[in-house]
C-alpha cells in the first residue's frame, strides 16, 4: 500500500507492504524509499514501512524550515534531523504503530538517533547501515556550501552524477554498471531541497553521547569500499549497552543494502530471529 500524511503543510509519501514485526526504513539522501526495495523483497516476514523522507521522493520538502543554523549559508532553510524525526512519528501516529524496529541507511542511521532521543519507547530496536554517530567534520562546512551554491546555481545534475559514481562501492560498479544508472535515477531532489538537506547534515548534533543511553539492542553494518563512513566510526555502536552486533560487509560501499541486498537481509533476517528468542 501507498500512501500519503500532511505534517506542518508539506505532504508526505510512504509505502506500507507485508505482514508482521513492524520495521521503519529509513533511505539515505539523495535517494527515495525505492533505496530498501530490493532488500525488502529479499527480507520478507516484517512489516515494512518505508516513508520518502522530506524532499525526497514522493514528499515535498515544505514551506516551514527554520533558517540561520549553517552559518556558512545562513540564509538557506535546514532540513534538520530533528524535523525529519518528527516526520517519522507523525507517520508511526498515522499508522496506529507504537513500537517497531528502525532500520536507517546515512542521513537515515542520523534520523534513529534523533528518534532515539525523541521517543525511545517506540524503538524495539536500532540497524545502522553505513551510517555513524559522529556530528560532520568543520572542515566539510566549506565543501557542504560550495555544493549548495552549486546546486542553487543549477549544477544540480553535476552533483548526483557525482554521487552516483562516488557512493557506490567499486565492486558493485565492476559486477553490477547497471546500480549507477538505477540509484541516480532516485536522485530528483530540488535545487532547494539539496540545500536544505547539505545544510541539515552540516549542522547535525554530536550523536557520541547518545550512544551510550541506547537500551535497545543495536545492528551495525558497515561497507569496506565505503568512502564516507568507516569501521571505526561506525564501531562507536559497540559501546550501545543494549548491545551491538557488529559486521562488515568489505566489498560494499555507501549504499550496502541496495548493493547487497540478500546478504544484508540475510544479516538482518538472523537479527531479527535472535530478538523474538
Amino acid at each position: 500500500m501507498k500512501g500519503t500524511y500532511i505534517v506542518d503543510g508539506a505532504t508526505l509519501a510512504y509505502r506500507d507492504t507485508g505482514a508482521g514485526l513492524p520495521v521503519v526504513f529509513l533511505h539515505p539522501t539523495p535517494l527515495d524509499g525505492e533505496y530498501w526495495r530490493p532488500l525488502t523483497d529479499a527480507l520478507g516476514g516484517v512489516r515494512a514501512i518505508v516513508p520518502d523522507l522530506r524532499g525526497h521522493g514522493g514528499s515535498e520538502l515544505g514551506s516551514n524550515l527554520p533558517a540561520g543554523l549553517f552559518a556558512p549559508v545562513p540564509e538557506v532553510p535546514v532540513l534538520t534531523m530533528k524535523r525529519l524525526a518528527q516526520d517519522v512519528l507523525a507517520l508511526l501516529h498515522e499508522l496506529d504503530v507504537q513500537e517497531a524496529v528502525f532500520a536507517g541507511c546515512s542521513i537515515g542511521g542520523y534520523m534513529l538517533l534523533e528518534l532515539w532521543r525523541q521517543a525511545p519507547e517506540r524503538m524495539r530496536g536500532l540497524v545502522f547501515i553505513c551510517s555513524k554517530p559522529q556530528p560532520d567534520l568543520d572542515s566539510n562546512a566549506v565543501r557542504r556550501a560550495a555544493t549548495i551554491a552549486q546546486a542553487l546555481a543549477g549544477g544540480r545534475e553535476e552533483i548526483f552524477d557525482a554521487m552516483a559514481q562516488g557512493l557506490i562501492g567499486a565492486t558493485a560498479r565492476e559486477r553490477h554498471p547497471e546500480i549507477v544508472t538505477q540509484l541516480r535515477a532516485q536522485m530528483t531532489l530540488t535545487p532547494e531541497a539539496v540545500a536544505a538537506v547539505q545544510a541539515g547534515l552540516a549542522t547535525r548534533p554530536d550523536s557520541v553521547p547518545t550512544v551510550a543511553s541506547i537500551q535497545a539492542p543495536v545492528l551495525a553494518i558497515t561497507g569496506g569500499e565505503d568512502p564516507g563512513v568507516s569501521a571505526e566510526e561506525m564501531g562507536v555502536f559497540r559501546a550501545a549497552p543494549g548491545g551491538c552486533e557488529f559486521h562488515m560487509l568489505p566489498d560494499a560501499g555507501h549504499f550496502a543494502a541496495y548493493e547487497q541486498p540478500e546478504k544484508v537481509a540475510a544479516v538482518l533476517a538472523e537479527w531479527l530471529r535472535q530478538m523474538e528468542n
